[in-house]
């Protein structure tokens, strides 16, 4: 929920049209240092789909940040920062075999998947590379849960990976997100005692695994306090050693959120402030920026940004929506948010902890309107 002087001073430009998302490098490398110290046992890979602007991504490569990429033009872009093939990951389970060609040819060797379909693909197009399986988790104690979709059951993970030892790749080691926008630090474990159960059975079965990737999930503050990277690191360490004991593997992390979220501000204007009829006084505050501008993750509510006006009088209740046509375009209507009663229209709003999954989320035209610019100070 970090405003910073230079974003500030950014935001006090009336010559930038919104909406627009400007973020902070200085608090960016900040928060790569936060993790690095919480836990320093464990490779950085950031993952590129939470905010790809390049000055970003140059900025955690001059650091000595991997990338976790999820399609070529990802691996592009990490490539375009500075950091070589070496440096990154084909995270993403579900990919076309050409695009898998195509990152084996740039140099990638290291490759998730999760299912028969998909270790077949790499077998053939990623031959002599490293690959990881994704198992399940439940994803709870997370607002924005990553389970179902991604990830197979433990057993298959198993067979999985002793087929990998078959089929002309390495298997390299196993992985799992514990849900993104995760607040409790202890669910980590259930998925490293799986972790390295596993470990020991492939061992016993002749395939030795080195790597374990914990995934992302760490926090950003937005309207609730979250506890300290501190106390995360140290949960996951305390977890490492009683499931693995001595015997610890390389680990992996794949932070988005909590190395670029609360470096970000966006500034949005208000188009309109309505009611709905005269007996319901609840107001209606249209912004310029809604669901398919770069807010999708205020789907059900989920995750809340913390809304600043720079006006003092008598907050109220409001229902927040977008500027599009489509009735699905409110992202906030059950929450308790509150907005000066003499807000008007031209008024300049800041949605803070706004700098991961939002330009990303953007739509590239709908209703014809441009997608959010960038700005880096």
């Amino acid at each position: 929920m970090t405003n910073t002087k230079k974003i500030q001073k950014f935001l006090a430009r009336r010559d930038v049209p919104t909406p627009f998302l400007v973020m902070d490098l200085d608090l960016v490398a900040e928060n790569y240092r936060k993790l690095k110290t919480a836990v320093p046992r464990a490779a950085i890979y950031y993952a590129v789909k939470a905010n790809p602007a390049p000055e970003v991504l140059k900025t955690l490569a001059g650091l000595g940040s991997n990338f976790d990429t999820a399609s070529v033009n990802e691996i592009d872009m990490a490539l375009a920062s500075g950091a070589s093939a070496d440096r990154i990951s084909y995270g993403n389970t579900i990919k076309k075999e050409a695009d898998i060609s195509t990152a084996f040819a740039k140099g990638v060797r290291l490759y998730a998947f999760d299912s028969e379909a998909e270790l077949g693909k790499l077998s053939r197009s990623a031959p002599g590379s490293r690959v990881f399986c994704r198992i399940l988790t439940s994803g709870a104690g997370a607002d924005w849960p990553l389970s179902r979709k991604f990830g197979c059951e433990v057993a298959m993970a198993k067979r999985l990976l002793l087929q990998a030892a078959d089929r002309g790749v390495a298997p390299h080691g196993v992985s799992f997100h514990v849900g993104s926008q995760q607040r409790d630090p202890k669910q980590w474990d259930s998925a490293v005692a799986e972790a390295a159960e596993m470990f020991r059975e492939l061992e016993q079965r002749g395939v030795t695994l080195s790597m374990l990737n914990i995934g992302g999930g760490f926090p950003t503050r937005y309207r609730k306090s979250v506890a300290a990277m501190a106390e995360y690191g140290q949960a996951i360490e305390e977890s490492l050693n009683r499931h693995f004991g001595n015997r610890i593997p390389d680990i992996i992390v794949e932070p988005g959120r909590q190395m670029v979220g609360d470096a970000g501000v966006i500034g949005t204007e208000v188009v309109l402030v309505s009611t709905k009829s005269d007996t319901d006084a609840r107001r209606w505050v249209y912004l310029d920026i809604g669901k398919f501008g770069g807010l999708a993750e205020t789907m059900d509510e989920a995750i809340q940004y913390p809304i600043v006006s720079a006006r003092k009088g008598k907050a109220e209740r409001v229902i927040l929506a977008g500027p599009t046509c489509d009735s699905a375009d409110v992202m906030y209507e059950k929450a308790d948010y509150r907005l000066p009663i003499d807000l008007q229209e031209g008024d300049r709003l800041e949605i803070r902890s706004a700098g991961a999954y939002t330009t990303t989320y953007a739509a590239v035209a709908f209703n014809g309107f441009e997608p959010i610019k960038t700005y880096c100070v």
